[in-house]
């Protein structure tokens, strides 16, 4: 059964005040090369770097934006160490989903206390350009949340970055698509671990239950997975959480943890406030994405009535909506970026609706069962 428990509005207790995402952080086996593919594919401009040459010895980090969306890119420079063995455990893949604060000691001293462990303890950076204030805190797997205090910084990112973008302000590389914002962030965890991870949001971090999707709203013939999406009090940060239900085969979630090694980010679901110009952008750049059947557009307007976007249109690109009682959204989602299928991307664009697309559920789990079919995991 779904529920629409917790409205996007201010709660009244909200200890842990969040301005938004700050950055997410992915470990990788080569950094110049997938900030090339972000550049290329997705539009995403370098606009900072940290490496040898900025006097970091152990690994090269490269910051890419589009909009609010902040990726930092870091690879190892040496065999040993923490950023080495993750990537050989997990392959690419998030590490850091960093939450913008406007205290980062405040936000690491109420966490702790209530029972987050401790990454890192709360330091500064400082330049020229002023300070940046930081924190961690262990999450889910191997992923951690820092708290990011920038409010006396005025650089490209951070203290030991240099800035990349050149005199004219444009990347020559990046090709933007539109993109916004991060809608939301899926986590998969283990079996009968999403209630444990629901706890740890509501009681370390303060967030509420938004929606909750059981295995009846998310199931297939041969698959089913259960998920709660948890949100901050003033509704812009939102972390979903799956986990495997029992079903005939092998399901995406189960698939994703015997690939990606244990729990981690499944999915960044970025916003757009034109999905067909972006997908479009996407597509001729090389993005690839699932695809569900023709049926699926034939039945389209009885379940979600009259919509804006031509249907054709829709189809052409592979875009699906739904609609609740607050409006209606569009999404797509990117087949696995990695070799590994673990994390892909989803674009969103939403029309008054603040949902996940419950209707679109089966269509999308079953273009999801044909891609593990092909890989021989189903």
């Amino acid at each position: 059964m779904s529920t629409l428990v917790h409205p996007e509005v201010q709660t009244t207790k909200d200890y842990l005040p969040l301005n938004g995402t700050d950055y997410v952080e992915f470990y990788v086996g080569n950094a110049r090369q997938a900030a090339y593919f972000y550049r290329m594919a997705f539009g995403f401009s370098l606009v900072a770097y940290a490496g040898p040459e900025t006097g970091v010895r152990d690994r090269a980090s490269y910051v890419l934006q589009q909009g609010k969306i902040r990726f930092v890119l870091t690879t190892p420079l040496r065999p040993d160490g923490e950023i080495a063995a993750h990537v050989h455990l997990h392959g690419d893949g998030v590490r850091d989903v960093a939450l913008w604060v406007d205290d980062a000691r405040q936000a690491w001293k109420e966490t702790t206390r209530r029972g987050a462990r401790s990454v890192r303890e709360p330091m500064e950076l400082k330049d020229e350009f002023g300070v940046v204030k930081m924190s961690s805190i262990a999450a889910y797997g191997d992923t951690i949340h820092t708290f990011v205090e920038r409010s006396d910084y005025h650089g490209a990112f951070m203290p030991g970055y240099r800035a990349e973008v050149g005199m004219s302000g444009v990347d020559p590389l990046a090709r933007p698509v539109g993109l916004k914002y991060v809608d939301h962030m899926v986590g998969n965890v283990g079996w009968n671990e999403m209630n444990r991870w629901v706890d740890y949001y509501a009681d370390i971090l303060g967030f509420s239950l938004y929606q909750h999707f059981d295995d009846k709203d998310i199931s297939t013939e041969y698959s089913a997975l259960m998920s709660k999406v948890m949100a901050n009090g003033n509704g812009r940060v939102k972390f979903p959480i799956n986990e495997p239900a029992e079903g005939r085969r092998k399901s995406q979630i189960e698939e994703y943890l015997e690939f990606y090694h244990g729990p981690g980010v499944q999915h960044v679901a970025m916003a757009t406030d034109d999905i067909l110009e972006t997908v479009g952008k996407l597509q001729d750049q090389g993005v690839a994405f699932l695809k569900v059947p023709h049926t699926y557009y034939t039945e389209l307007e009885g379940r979600v009535g009259r919509i804006d976007e031509p249907i054709e249109e829709l189809e052409k690109l592979g875009i699906l909506v739904d609609r609740d009682d607050e409006g209606y959204m569009l999404q797509i989602f990117t087949k696995p970026v990695e070799d590994r299928p673990t994390l892909f991307y989803e674009i969103i664009q939403r029309k008054g609706s603040r949902s996940f697309g419950k209707g679109n559920f089966k269509a999308l789990f079953e273009a999801i069962e044909r891609e593990q079919e092909l890989r021989g995991n189903l």
